[in-house]
Order: C-alpha cells, then sequence, then structure tokens
C-alpha cells in the first residue's frame, strides 16, 4: 500500500484534498439542514442582527420579497449584511425597516393562502 502511495504521490495527494472538499460540502450540508429543519429557527421575530438571507429562510419567503421590502437586490456578491447596518444606510430607523418588512411579509403569505 505504501510503496502505491509513493509511487503515485501526486494522485494520492490530489485524491486526498478532493475528498476533504468533498467531506466540507458534506458537512457544511448536514449542519444546514439540522438548523433549518429546527422548529425553532422558523418564523422568528425579526430583530436587528438578523441578515436579510436569515429572514428569508426563516420565514419561508422568497429573497425577491424581502429585496423588494428593503429596497436591495440579492446579486450574490459576497457579503452579508445586518438589518440594522441596512438602515442605518438608508437613513432610517431599524424598526421602521422592520416594520416594513413584517408587513410585506404577511402581504405574501396572505397572496400564497388565496
Amino acid at each position: 500500500m505504501l510503496d502505491v502511495l509513493k509511487r503515485h504521490l501526486f494522485l494520492s495527494l490530489a485524491f486526498v484534498a478532493a475528498f476533504a472538499v468533498a467531506m466540507m460540502f458534506v458537512v457544511r450540508l448536514t449542519l444546514s439542514l439540522l438548523v433549518w429543519s429546527d422548529p425553532a429557527q422558523m418564523d422568528q421575530p425579526i430583530k436587528a442582527w438578523m441578515t436579510p438571507r436569515y429572514v428569508s429562510r426563516s420565514w419561508h419567503v422568497p429573497p425577491e420579497t424581502i429585496g423588494d421590502a428593503l429596497g436591495i437586490t440579492f446579486d450574490g456578491s459576497g457579503r452579508r449584511v445586518t438589518l440594522a447596518e441596512l438602515a442605518e444606510s438608508q437613513n432610517r430607523g431599524v424598526q421602521t425597516l422592520i416594520d416594513d418588512l413584517e408587513a410585506s411579509i404577511a402581504l405574501f403569505k396572505a397572496r400564497k393562502d388565496d
């Protein structure tokens, strides 16, 4: 076995690296499934520390609905900004932003139920 590893060192290292990356994704998937399948994570009261993505997932609302309520677009560029940071950048109160967001979510849920 060691002889094979020595003869094919590059392939062995590539296999170990690929396996490590695959395991990282398995762990992330498992953790995500555990967190988001927990009923305690659903419909949490909206707080200033939450991100728009977190609210979207917690309330089972499409990101576009959240984005429209907050006046942002989800471009997938990376940095996750909190609702408090959004309110500050838009020169509005956090509670006003949360109220607008809750109204948008309620409207989405009412349309969905019809």
